[in-house]
């Protein structure tokens, strides 16, 4: 089906519109959670809440690409629940790897303040990653630190070696410091 179908379907209200989500992207908010949480049913959980809030908010939002809309919140909430659970546990997963791989370069958020600066901060990461790295390297830094794939499994996606994929990593990584240095960013 359609995303513009589906969309129609939740802004009519009817509940079709969760099984049609779900049919179409179940599998791809399922792996987005997955690699976060590392943990079926913690996953599954966040996948059924994904499609509540889409439920609740659209309407009145109208995505333009409802497969990116589900991918964010499914993300967001993912992170959100990794958080709960690592407050009273450390360890586990990639997500401590690849959030300590960041760390140098990007502080971590403290206060509620500071969301404008964050959201400036993404756009300039993004202009970054689609105007001064190639579309390969791009996918790659996407791949570890939005959908916090292993290392491993980028490079058998893509037929790379493991290392060849580090190296890339570390490269792009070197390159954004510099880029948000120059942008004004204190490292």
């Amino acid at each position: 089906m359609q995303d513009s179908v589906i969309i129609e379907l939740y802004n009519k209200r009817d509940e079709r519109a969760i099984a049609e989500t779900q049919d179409k992207y179940g599998a791809y908010c399922m792996t987005i959670a997955y690699n976060i949480l590392a943990d079926r049913l913690d996953s599954e959980e966040c996948v059924n809440d994904t499609y509540l809030r889409a439920w609740n908010t659209i309407p009145p939002e109208q995505p333009e690409q409802l497969r990116s809309y589900l991918g964010a919140i499914t993300r967001h909430l993912s992170l959100d629940r990794y958080r709960e659970k690592t407050r009273e546990k450390r360890g586990g997963g990639d997500m401590p790897l690849a959030l300590e791989e960041l760390d140098e370069i990007i502080a971590a958020p403290s206060d509620v303040e500071r969301e404008y600066d964050l959201r400036a901060l993404g756009e300039c990461i993004n202009r970054f990653l689609h105007t001064r790295v190639s579309a390969r390297d791009c996918d790659i830094f996407l791949c570890r630190y939005y959908f916090v794939y292993p290392v491993e499994q980028i490079a058998k996606q893509l037929k790379f070696s493991e290392a060849y994929v580090r190296n890339i990593l570390s490269r792009t990584r070197r390159k954004l410091k510099a880029y948000l240095e120059k942008e004004g960013y204190s490292i």
